[in-house]
């Protein structure tokens, strides 16, 4: 289910914000926000909702145990190393293991079979994140959470769960147990939403079928195209490139900003800089910020 589709728009998000507006306490709306979230979550693959549950548990039981020994330096940093270590784990397994076995049956001739292990919906955002946690606890910046369920609602909230953008913990701690949108905010989150919207379903999407037409796939295809068209091609898909990340970070900020939470900008018009260094400073900031 993506942020642009009409069951998302019309269907899912217009349900989930009417129910949020029902409810009254601060508690009885992150419980709309947690179940519509892993609802969202499921959609593209309800067996992975397990490991968000798990990874989820993993921070919340690692941070607790960090805050617990503040005092003593060995088990705090073991506690630290298990978490972390469990969370790349299980990271490094979904995206590599393929890869690594690849290789060693190329050089050895095993194993003879190589498991399809499919890369769950969104793992790099919510494991960076969850990663963040335990290191802003372990530092001392933040408190460790002592409800769970709201480890997997910050970890978990559908606008920005599957692309971003990162949200430190820290960022957010406060308003998951204390926030009220504005009427001024909401506006200018259902703007912000909107402009979103229309970069990916009009600009990107746009830009997509003129890259495709231009950039076929194969060798042969592409050398009947004239070098001006393969300029135009690329063009394009560079521009859809950004703006497909750019209104994805467009939406989720709008759609936080609907429910009273406060994401950082994600991009800050990369294709305007002078150097590499900057065009990285200025592209998914939230990465950048996270290493």
């Amino acid at each position: 289910m993506v942020f642009s589709s009409l069951l998302f728009v019309f269907f899912f998000f217009a349900i989930t914000m009417a129910v949020y507006c029902y409810v009254n306490t601060i508690e009885e709306k992150n419980r709309v926000l947690l179940i519509s979230s892993l609802i969202f979550y499921a959609w593209g693959g309800p067996k992975y909702l397990i490991l968000l549950l798990l990874m989820a548990f993993i921070s919340w039981f690692s941070a607790i145990q960090i805050e617990k020994f503040q005092g003593n330096r060995i088990l705090k940093r073991i506690f630290l190393i298990l978490g972390l270590g469990l969370q790349l784990g299980l990271l490094g397994y979904f995206k590599y293991a393929v890869f690594i076995l690849e290789n060693i049956q190329n050089i050895t001739g095993s194993p003879e079979v190589i498991p399809e292990i499919v890369l769950p919906i969104g793992i790099s955002f919510y494991t960076f994140q969850l990663i963040s946690y335990v290191v802003d606890v372990y530092w001392g910046d933040v408190a460790a959470q002592k409800r769970y369920t709201y480890v997997l609602l910050y970890c978990s909230l559908f606008h920005q769960c599957i692309a971003g953008p990162i949200v430190r913990y820290i960022d957010v701690a406060r308003e998951i147990e204390h926030r009220k949108p504005r009427i001024p905010e909401i506006g200018r989150g259902i703007n912000r939403f909107t402009i979103g919207l229309f970069k990916k379903a009009v600009l990107a999407n746009s830009c997509a079928q003129i890259a495709d037409t231009f950039l076929p796939e194969g060798i042969n295809n592409l050398a009947s195209v004239p070098a001006l068209g393969l300029w135009l091609g690329a063009l394009m898909y560079m521009l859809q490139i950004y703006l497909d990340f750019s209104a994805y970070s467009d939406m989720a900020i709008g759609m936080g900003l609907m429910v009273g939470f406060h994401y950082k900008e994600n991009f800050n018009y990369p294709y305007i800089s002078d150097s590499v260094t900057e065009f990285w400073r200025r592209w998914h900031i939230s990465l950048s910020s996270f290493f």
